[in-house]
C-alpha cells in the first residue's frame, strides 16, 4: 500500500512539473497554451496565462508576478483535467455537507474504487462539490457538473443532494449512500430493478429509530422526555422523525424536537432541551450532525444530556451510544457500486443493496461522567464497549 501511495504521489508530481514546464516554456515563447484534449465535454481546458516581458540588455525574461502567474495557470491543469485528456472517466462527488470534515469516508469511497481497478490520478478523475450544509446550492452543483459531463455522479448520505442529482440529468448513472427507504422516498421505484439512473446502499434507517429509542428508555429507565435532532430541509428525514415520534409515544416518552442547520443552532437546540430538562437526545442521521461529531458530542456533555446516535462513528467520539452501522463502511460499499457502474453495470439492472450490519457502540467513560449505570443486559448485547 505504502509503495502504491508513492509511487502515486511520484506520478501526481511528475505530472505537476510537466505542466509547469510546458507552461513556461510556452510562455516565453509568448504563445498562449490551450488543451482541450480528451472526450468531448469531459475535460475543462486549462488555459495557461503568459504575462509581459522586460527587455533586459541582451535578452528578455519573465518577471516574478508573470512566472508565478504562470505556474499557477499550469496548477489549473487539475486532475479531472488531466484525467478527461486520457479519456479516463470523471467521477462528480456530490457532499451536501463539508468534505474537510470527512477525510475517512472519502478514503472509504477510494478503498472501494480500488477494488474494481479504480486508482485517483491514474485512470479516474474526480470533481468534488460541496454544499456546506446549505442544501439551496445543491440543485446548481448538480448542474455544474452535468454541465461537465461527468461519468457518473456519487451522492453520499443527502437525500436533498440526491434529489437535485435526479432532477439535473436522466442519463448520467448516479450512485448513492443513504439512510431511509429508496422506495419511499423516491429514489427508486423498485429495489431489485432500480428501472431508472439511480442505484446505490441504503440502511434504511428509519426502521432503526424503534431500537434507539428502546435503548435511550433502557439505560434511563425513568426517562419520559426526549429531544429530536434532525437537519432543517431534509425532506426524507422528515419520514424517519414521524416515525420516531410515533414509535415514542408508545414506550411511552414524550417528544420536544428542533431542526437546525448549523453548529450554533444545535447549541441553542441542547441549551433549550437541558432547560426543559429532556432525559435523553436522539440524533437523525445527517452530514450536519455527522461532520461535526466531535462537536455535537461536547456540546451533549456540556449540557449533561443522555444521547444516542445513528453512526458509529459518534461513540468512538466519545457520544455515549451508537446504533447503526459506520458511515466509513457505508461510504466503501458506495465506492464499490461507483465502480461496479464504471465498469459498465446498468444502473437500472444493479439492485438497490441493503446494509444489514448493525452495532450497538457503548462508551462507558461518557456513561460515567453523565453518572448513568449501563445495564449488564445492555453490555452483554453490545458490539462495542469503549472503555
Amino acid at each position: 500500500m505504502l509503495r502504491q501511495e508513492t509511487e502515486t504521489a511520484s506520478w501526481r508530481s511528475m505530472a505537476s512539473l510537466a505542466c509547469a514546464r510546458r507552461a513556461l516554456l510556452d510562455s516565453l515563447e509568448r504563445k498562449p497554451i490551450i488543451r482541450t484534449g480528451g472526450r468531448t465535454g469531459r475535460n475543462a481546458s486549462c488555459a495557461v496565462p503568459w504575462g509581459r516581458f522586460d527587455s533586459l540588455g541582451d535578452g528578455e525574461r519573465m518577471r516574478r508576478r508573470d512566472f508565478l502567474a504562470a505556474l499557477t495557470g499550469a496548477a489549473a491543469c487539475s486532475a479531472p483535467a488531466r484525467a478527461a485528456q486520457r479519456g479516463d472517466p470523471v467521477i462528480g462527488y456530490l457532499y451536501a455537507g463539508s468534505m474537510g470534515a470527512d477525510p475517512e469516508t472519502q478514503a472509504a469511497f477510494w478503498r472501494g474504487l480500488a477494488e474494481f481497478g479504480y486508482a485517483k490520478g491514474r485512470n479516474v478523475g474526480i470533481e468534488f462539490r460541496e454544499a456546506q450544509n446549505d442544501v439551496s446550492r445543491l440543485p446548481d452543483l448538480a448542474r455544474d457538473l452535468v454541465r461537465r459531463q461527468v461519468s457518473v455522479i456519487f451522492v453520499p448520505a443527502s437525500g436533498p443532494a440526491l434529489l437535485a442529482a435526479k432532477a439535473a440529468t436522466a442519463t448520467i448513472p448516479i450512485v448513492f449512500v443513504n439512510s431511509g427507504d429508496p422506495i419511499g422516498m423516491g429514489y427508486v421505484t423498485s429495489l431489485s430493478r432500480p428501472g431508472g439512473n439511480v442505484t446505490g446502499v441504503s440502511d434504511f434507517g428509519d426502521e432503526l429509530s424503534a431500537k434507539r429509542l428502546e435503548l435511550i428508555k433502557q439505560l434511563v429507565p425513568a426517562a419520559s422526555r426526549i429531544g429530536i435532532l434532525s437537519p432543517r430541509n431534509y425532506r426524507g428525514l422528515a419520514r424517519e422523525v414521524a416515525h420516531a415520534r410515533a414509535l415514542a409515544a408508545a414506550l411511552p416518552l414524550e417528544t420536544l424536537e428542533s431542526s437546525v442547520v448549523s453548529l450554533q443552532e444545535i447549541e441553542t437546540a441542547l441549551a433549550s432541551f437541558a432547560q426543559e430538562r429532556v432525559d435523553g437526545l436522539y440524533f437523525a442521521p445527517g452530514p450536519l450532525f455527522y461532520s461535526q461529531r466531535g462537536q455535537i458530542v461536547a456540546l451533549a456533555a456540556r449540557y449533561r444530556l443522555p444521547a444516542v446516535y445513528s453512526f458509529v462513528e459518534f461513540a468512538r467520539a466519545g457520544g455515549l451510544m451508537s446504533y447503526g452501522l459506520s458511515a466509513i463502511e457505508r461510504n466503501y460499499e458506495g465506492g464499490r457500486y461507483t465502480g461496479l457502474v464504471l465498469n459498465g453495470a446498468n444502473p437500472a439492472e444493479l439492485p438497490v443493496r441493503r446494509l444489514t450490519k448493525f452495532e450497538l457502540v457503548i462508551n462507558m467513560r461518557t456513561a460515567r461522567a453523565l453518572g448513568l449505570t449501563v445495564p449488564s443486559q445492555m453490555l452483554t448485547i453490545a458490539d462495542e464497549v469503549i472503555e
